[in-house]
């Protein structure tokens, strides 16, 4: 996986939960561009013989999309990725790659999987960063384990620890409905209303059936916002979000550890290098 310096969007979401404050829209949409630029570059990458790879991430998630010291946004862990490479390995029946919090319908019900599936995904990722919370904000995930398992199912086993049991965000995914997205974005503008309805339909037919259409319509409503918004303003928000973070944590003198995402701090990380960017 890319090394990157800067935090992922997991990170700022912490110091968004502490402060009680989402991004600006205007980062979410401009973070969530740049996420659907690199799904439609992994999604129409050729092999040798020019004929697609067929490759769907799987894991777009905020602990995957890191802000390098530039304010570039990049989306990392492509080894959880299905591809049509021949000599792949074949992912088990019963494991599950990426976080479930995540996973589109078809995926957790184990069907085929197109572009869509990660347009699904970064629908999730763009709700979170516009409101600070889970599309299935859930109190008690961790009492869930269990309520929603069929009698004598064999439950796939996530490669990596979830933000939500499988078993409970199965049964949210297999009975939500438009009017709970729109409960979870009201007060937003109609236009970015709109493609997270579109990017979270529950048919994959009813997506956007490319991730460069969600970057497009994304990039619509980013020039709807009162000044442009691009890279600096990325470093330069996500620098004053540290800040703040950091003056929070004294004011209450929070312990540096446990409650501050670790390793985070204002003067070392997110500092950008002299010189023009790479």
């Amino acid at each position: 996986m890319e090394h990157v310096d800067g935090p992922s969007l997991d990170t700022v979401l912490n110091l968004v939960a502490m402060l009680e404050r989402p991004v600006s829209s205007a980062f979410a949409l401009y973070v969530t561009v740049e996420v659907a630029d690199a799904l439609h570059h992994a999604h129409t990458l050729p092999g040798e013989q020019g004929t697609p790879l067929g490759i769907i991430h799987r894991d777009v998630s905020p602990r995957n999309i890191y802000l390098d010291a530039y304010g570039a946004v990049k989306l990392t862990h492509f080894g959880a990725a299905y591809s049509l490479i021949v000599g792949r390995e074949e992912t088990p029946h019963l494991l599950l790659k990426g976080d479930v919090a995540y996973a589109s319908p078809e995926y957790l019900r184990r069907e085929h999987l197109a572009p869509s599936s990660d347009v699904f995904a970064l629908g999730l990722v763009l709700v979170e960063l516009l409101t600070g919370r889970h599309l299935f904000n859930v109190d008690d995930a961790g009492e869930a384990r269990s309520l929603f398992l069929r009698p004598g199912e064999q439950v796939p086993k996530p490669e990596e620890s979830p933000s939500l049991p499988f078993a409970l965000m199965r049964n949210l995914i297999e009975h939500y409905e438009p009017d709970d997205v729109e409960k979870a974005v009201r007060g937003l503008p109609e236009s970015v209303k709109a493609i997270i309805h579109k990017a979270l339909r529950r048919d994959p037919a009813q997506r956007y059936v490319t991730a460069a259409e969600m970057r497009d319509a994304l990039l619509g409503a980013l020039a709807q916002m009162p000044r442009p918004y691009g890279r600096k303003e990325v470093h330069e928000e996500v620098l004053q979000l540290i800040s703040d973070a950091s003056a929070h944590r004294d004011r209450l003198e929070l312990p540096q550890e446990g409650i501050f995402p670790e390793g985070l701090d204002a003067h070392e990380l997110f500092v950008r290098p002299e010189g023009p960017p790479p």
